[in-house]
């Protein structure tokens, strides 16, 4: 009994801890990267007043 509350303890921590981990709000916020505000591909029409001259 001892053997399996000592084997599974720590690891039903770490799972805790990596649960934890993946579920914050800031984890996939990095502030040294640009901001993702802009779209990811550029729009394939060009705008109706641009010039391509």
């Amino acid at each position: 009994m001892i053997d399996k509350f000592t084997l599974f303890l720590p690891h039903i921590l770490m799972a805790i801890a990596v649960w934890r981990l993946l579920h914050r709000d800031d984890l996939d916020d990095d502030p040294s990267l640009p901001s993702r505000k802009a779209p990811f591909r550029k729009s394939r029409n060009p705008a109706p007043d641009s010039s391509d001259a």
